[in-house]
């Protein structure tokens, strides 16, 4: 669309006619800045090379003032201009005249300008760009008519519009283009490799906004912007920032283009001041103006005061706003903090501004203009009338009168990126003519006029020196690398003037926690404190409770902050108190049933051990090897005593050997309930006439099945405590307000295989056994041997998901169930039967009765 427009206005003037020297000036004239605008005139000064000026001296905006106090909302077409925007004409004047006096910087070589104000019109903006490409006032971009005034460079490009519809014009003919603009990804570097920017990175000002907010733990901020792209580009970046460092957004309002209407609005009927007291203003100049004439209007409807502080961003610009008392205006912005771009102090400078003489303006046509804004007065003109009450300048007014917010006596931040720029430029220029083999005397002289823009556009890149405030100035990624911010507090006195403190610096460059500096103490804040209206709450946020293991000691913190391990918060979660110690003890209702359980199995295994030694002759005894039932009665009675080293406060030696002798002594149990079957097997073949197993019967094959089993199980657990034994360990995060302190088991795998190898043996001896229950040998106590470890698998086959789902002394606690259970199953299935007969019975314990009998 843009290169559309362009081809059609070059075809448009291509169509011309000829014109004369003073008709084309005529012609120039009115297309470039029409009659109904204030401001019609360009300021030219003749050089060798040639830097064009594309800026704007004020802006155009769709509502100005007329009587807010019978109609607040009723608005027209107006100019406001920008004081502050001529500093930046100023100072590519001072720089090139800086340049021009030189006497080793560019000798015998003078830069001259073409400066233009666009009042931020995109057509004026284009038509002015295109001037610059042509022959002096003529209207035919790219031709040059004679040798004279090469373009060497353009600035300009105020905002990310005018930037982008400037690059799209002269990136075509590889003019470099110095952009005062903001940041905005709509101009692609690629696509436009002339296009260089000369203010700070936006993304550095963003980063001193949130270290700004956090500084003063401001955590409940509003965003006031323009809705236009930089706008949306400042809240899209902006937002994410906030919401990691954990600071909430009161609001978000946006303004649609530089409407006063739609500020007011916002202003008086959003309710604005009650949803935050920090509000982060960003907009560009028109916004910057509808929000001055929206606060005057709001400051003269609304009476109460407010403490809101207000953060500006570098884009604020203060403008002059006809019959407005600014002091009056403003004053909601007392004690803001303003982010705006670094200057330096260059006395050279503050000189330059005090020897302005509107009388003599020497061909500023600007100057006059802007000495009646800031002012307040108007030069006599023949034929004219001034507004009633409007008082005539003079030209002897003094600028040292003017308040500082109106008029800097120092460069502001603008106009140093562009003196800085305009510096770049000279030694670039001077690098491009220093190297090579002639002497730069030369190589100079007249044929300067032969220089093409584009061939300065590598040393442009590369340009490194020091400026006459000291600092290093350099191009990185086709931006001015040595920039950065101050920040201002803007007070406002008693005596209606406005001062700008410098309270810190930003400073991307400086050393880790040098780059953002702040003086606190000198900050001024604003004073009163707003009223708020009866039956209204202003409700900020809503203070949670604190996650769990964390307290907070403070009314409305921004975090909690965690308790130590081996504390837990109270019920207010204010403070942290002593965890408990978490274990089975003695004295634990659950320890104690778990004890007296131990006790009455213990006991009852020396009883049926008694009972056995007592009828030890008795055939029912004898039978299935005598040896092995004591065995295995002894090695039942060692695993339910194991359960003591499971109960009570974990020690090294008991974490050490507990879960080791409960292996070994229930593979004992187990191998002994395998050998009883094999034997009882091998009896009942070796009752077939040729079978050759009854030479494997006896104590031999019974003492190594005993044997072996518990042998390969203490082998397996002697590696364990070798390459990683248990210990006592405590677990602080298990349970709430409970430290557990448990043994911990050094290696799961380990635990695992022993558990795995106990099932083994388990799985064998029931496999065995129920393959021989049903054999014809009234001796055959394979049924009970298979039912009881029917109930052994099943006790530990449950006790794995239910082990692994319980913390602390639960654990503990199925564990030494699961021993008791398995073992009682074993003593109960095996032996309950021959007591049975023994103590009740004894008729059926005899030899006539047992043969007689099977399956007992």
């Amino acid at each position: 669309m843009i290169g559309l427009s362009l081809l059609l206005l070059l075809l448009l003037f291509w169509l011309l006619p000829p014109t004369s020297p003073t008709s084309a000036r005529r012609m120039q004239t009115r297309c470039v800045l029409p009659k109904h605008f204030s401001i019609q005139k360009y300021y030219y000064r003749p050089g060798d090379l040639i830097i064009g000026g594309n800026l704007p001296l004020g802006t155009y905006y769709g509502d100005a003032i007329k009587d807010f106090k019978r109609d607040p909302l009723r608005f027209s077409f107006g100019l406001i201009p920008t004081p502050n925007n001529y500093h930046q004409f100023l100072a590519l004047v001072f720089a090139m005249t800086e340049i021009n006096k030189d006497l080793v910087l560019l000798p015998n070589i003078s830069l001259g300008f073409h400066m233009y104000d666009n009042n931020q019109w995109e057509w004026s903006i284009s038509l002015i760009s295109l001037f610059l490409l042509s022959t002096r006032d003529r209207m035919v971009p790219g031709y040059k008519c004679d040798r004279q005034d090469p373009l060497l460079s353009v600035v300009g490009g105020d905002n990310a519009k005018s930037s982008r519809l400037m690059a799209s014009i002269f990136s075509l003919f590889k003019v470099p283009q110095l952009s005062v603009g903001f940041e905005s990804t709509c101009v692609d570097r690629r696509l436009y490799p002339s296009f260089f920017r000369i203010n700070p990175k936006e993304s550095i000002q963003y980063v001193a906004l949130v270290q700004l907010l956090l500084y003063f733990q401001w955590n409940w901020v509003g965003l006031l912007a323009a809705g236009s792209d930089s706008g949306a580009h400042f809240i899209s970046t902006l937002r994410p920032m906030l919401k990691e460092k954990e600071i909430c957004l009161a609001f978000i309002e946006t303004v649609k283009g530089d409407s006063v209407h739609h500020m007011v609005q916002v202003l008086l009927y959003s309710k604005m001041w009650l949803k935050a007291d920090i509000i982060v203003f960003f907009g560009e100049t028109g916004t910057v103006a509808a929000l001055q004439s929206g606060l005057y209007i709001y400051v003269n409807y609304e009476t109460g005061s407010h403490r809101n502080v207000w953060i500006l961003t570098s884009s604020w610009k203060l403008t002059v706003m006809y019959r407005i008392d600014i002091w009056e205006a403003l004053k909601p912005l007392h004690g803001a903090l303003h982010v705006r771009d670094h200057t330096a102090d260059i006395s050279e400078f503050s000189h330059f501004l005090l020897s302005l003489d509107p009388l003599n303006p020497q061909g500023d046509m600007f100057l006059p203009f802007w000495w009646e804004q800031v002012f307040g007065c108007r030069f006599r003109k023949p034929g004219k009338f001034h507004p009633e009450g409007m008082k005539n300048c003079t030209g002897k007014e003094k600028l040292q009168d003017l308040p500082t917010s109106l008029f800097e006596r120092r460069m502001t931040g603008e106009g140093f990126n562009i003196y800085n720029a305009v510096h770049a430029l000279a030694h670039a220029l001077h690098a491009m003519y220093g190297s090579g083999g002639r002497p730069a005397m030369m190589r100079l002289g007249r044929r300067i006029s032969n220089v093409q823009s584009w061939q300065i556009l590598p040393y442009l890149r590369n340009v490194k020196f020091n400026n006459s405030a000291g600092d290093e100035i350099s191009f990185s990624e086709n931006r001015l690398r040595s920039v950065r911010y101050d920040l201002l507090n803007w007070v406002f006195l008693p005596n209606r003037s406005i001062v700008l403190v410098e309270v810190g610096q930003i400073d991307p460059w400086a050393p880790p926690g040098q780059d953002f500096t702040i003086n606190s103490d000198e900050i001024i804040w604003p004073t009163k404190r707003r009223r708020v209206p009866e039956g209204e709450e202003i409700c900020c946020y809503q203070c949670d409770p604190c996650p769990e293991g964390t307290i907070s000691n403070q009314t409305d913190a921004a975090r909690c902050d965690p308790c130590p391990e081996d504390q837990y918060p109270n019920k207010d979660k204010d403070h942290c108190i002593a965890k408990k110690i978490h274990f089975l003890s003695y004295q634990d209702p659950l320890g104690c049933t778990l004890v007296s359980l131990t006790v009455s199995l213990s006991l009852i295994t020396l009883a049926v051990l008694a009972i056995f030694l007592k009828h030890r002759d008795t055939p029912i005894v004898k039978a299935n090897n005598q040896d092995l039932t004591y065995l295995l009665l002894i090695s039942l009675l060692f695993c339910f005593l194991c359960s003591f080293l499971f109960i009570g406060r974990p020690r090294k030696f008991t974490c050490l050997f507990r879960q080791t002798a409960f292996a070994i002594l229930f593979a004992l149990v187990v191998s002994s309930v395998l050998a009883k079957t094999v034997m009882v097997v091998l009896a009942f073949m070796a009752t077939k006439p040729g079978n050759k197993t009854r030479k494997l019967l006896g104590k031999p094959l019974a003492n190594s099945i005993v044997l072996a089993c518990p042998l390969i199980q203490a082998i397996i657990c002697a590696t364990w405590l070798i390459t990683s034994p248990p210990f006592p360990s405590m677990d602080f995060h298990s349970l709430t307000g409970e430290t557990i302190l448990e043994c911990n088991e050094g290696s799961a795998s380990m635990f695992y295989a022993v558990l795995s190898y106990l099932g083994f043996l388990a799985l064998v001896s029931f496999t065995v056994a129920f393959l021989a229950r049903k054999l014809p040998d009234s001796f055959n106590e394979a049924k009970f041997i298979t039912f009881s470890m029917l109930v052994f698998c099943s006790v530990w086959i449950s006790f794995l998901p239910t082990y692994l789902s319980t913390k602390g002394k639960s654990m503990v606690a199925v564990e030494i169930f699961s021993i008791l259970a398995s073992g009682a199953g074993l003593l109960a299935c095996i032996f309950f039967p021959k007591c049975y007969i023994i103590l009740f019975r004894p008729d059926l314990n005899q030899r006539k009765s047992i043969m007689g009998h099977k399956n007992l």
